[in-house]
């Protein structure tokens, strides 16, 4: 039999689910390799690769005492990754659950989304004159209930009058976050987790670091105020954009806001 009727029969065994089984393995792939790029989680998954390499090369060559080390490794790997990379894994099924239609927030809310954009902004711009600082979450898909609960129930609808008041100094409310959904302040004092990136810049203090633990824990957008500089910053997926003014955070807040609605934007660039 030529190798080109051997090719023929193996094609010939192949079926449509083994064509459709091998697309979906591939883009599982795919979408971990993107999702774990850029992470710590792509450093050990590369140990993990060389492992399992040196387990094969062991196994080939009868060294018998480290197959069996590597081997029993190997065993206990699926704990040790679950535990490592608990905050990896709920990011994942986080944005696996977010890519689902019906699920959507905003698109699907009563929110008064120019009269709330406005609010805030107006607020964020005071703050900023005064070098007060503030720390508001604005909650998208992600659900912020367990963050809301660390501080104090407000649920009262965004003003910038009740924003200011909450960040005055010496206040009640002002050390901590305040929650935003929709149109609505849900709480404030609250605590956020910090960031373990210790690569940011030694001029982001506490509330920046804050603002940057929360947003890589879920699809929040979060607006700083730094009371050293008066600097706004807006924090997304971890990545903080600074030196915001009005205009910039208005066209920012409104992309969140109603992302599926653009004519929102070119009314106001108009």
């Amino acid at each position: 039999m030529t190798s080109l009727e051997r090719i023929q029969n193996l094609l010939s065994t192949i079926l449509i689910t083994d064509i459709i089984d091998i697309l979906l393995i591939a883009i599982i792939i795919y979408r971990l390799i993107i999702l774990l790029k850029e992470t710590r989680a792509e450093q050990v998954l590369k140990g993990l690769i060389i492992v399992l390499i040196a387990t094969k090369v062991s196994e080939i060559f009868n060294l018998y005492t480290i197959n069996w080390l590597l081997s029993n490794f190997l065993t206990v790997g699926l704990v040790f990754i679950i535990v490592v990379f608990q905050p990896e894994i709920r990011r994942a099924f986080e944005k696996i659950g977010r890519s689902n239609a019906f699920f959507s927030y905003f698109s699907e809310s009563d929110t008064n989304t120019p009269n709330t954009v406005d609010e805030i902004v107006r607020a964020m711009s005071s703050l900023s004159r005064q070098k007060i600082g503030a720390l508001v979450v604005i909650e998208r898909q992600v659900g912020l209930n367990d963050i809301a609960e660390s501080g104090t129930a407000i649920k009262g609808n965004v003003s910038s009058e009740l924003l200011i008041n909450i960040f005055i100094p010496n206040t009640p409310l002002h050390d901590g976050a305040v929650i935003i959904k929709n149109d609505t302040i849900k709480a404030a004092a609250c605590f956020l987790p910090l960031t373990s990136d210790n690569t940011l810049s030694k001029e982001l203090g506490t509330r920046h670091r804050a603002a940057i633990g929360i947003s890589e824990r879920s699809d929040c957008l979060v607006v700083v105020v730094s009371e050293e500089t008066g600097t706004i910053s807006c924090v997304e997926q971890g990545r903080i954009s600074r030196h915001f003014d009005e205009d910039t955070l208005k066209e920012k807040l409104l992309s969140v806001y109603n992302p599926q609605d653009p004519s929102l934007l070119n009314k106001w660039r108009k």
